[in-house]
């Protein structure tokens, strides 16, 4: 009886994470059942990384978090990043993480840890010297004639 419940219960997570996954963009989900000594079952469940396309809306130095805003009038969602996140340009070519700000847009690629959606790559859609501000300044200086 508990053999038939503990099933149920696998075969109804599985729904959950598949119905997850097509909620997501691109993703694939795994689900392997597979049974064990005594009665006992085992399930394992591999989800692959999904895409996403937006504009940075704010991001947490601090807290890990960064906010991606997928279209003009939509709440942002809320991310996390770790230390192994990468951060490109188009070219492929590795920029540093501060180098990020609001209104970027960029592509990224994310994976589902439980509740929380961590980012693992994102790319610019500029190169970064489109974003650096260049500060230019002007002197003016007047000379007096001699007399």
């Amino acid at each position: 009886m508990k053999e038939n419940r503990l099933i149920k219960m696998c075969v109804a997570g599985a729904a959950c994470a598949l119905l997850g996954t097509a909620l997501a963009q691109d993703a694939s989900t795994t689900t392997t059942t597979t049974a064990g000594a005594a009665g006992t079952t085992s399930t394992s469940v591999s989800t692959s990384s999904m895409n996403g396309t937006g504009t940075i809306a704010t991001l947490s130095p601090g807290g890990n978090v960064l906010a991606m805003r997928t279209t003009t009038t939509a709440q942002p969602t809320m991310f996390y990043y770790t230390p192994q996140t990468v951060v490109v340009d188009p070219a492929g070519n590795t920029v540093q993480f501060t180098s990020l700000r609001p209104n970027m847009p960029v592509t990224y690629t994310y994976t589902k840890n439980g509740d929380h959606m961590v980012i693992t790559k994102v790319t610019l859609q500029q190169p970064i010297s489109f974003y650096e501000k260049k500060e230019t300044t002007t002197t003016t200086t007047t000379t007096k004639p001699n007399p």
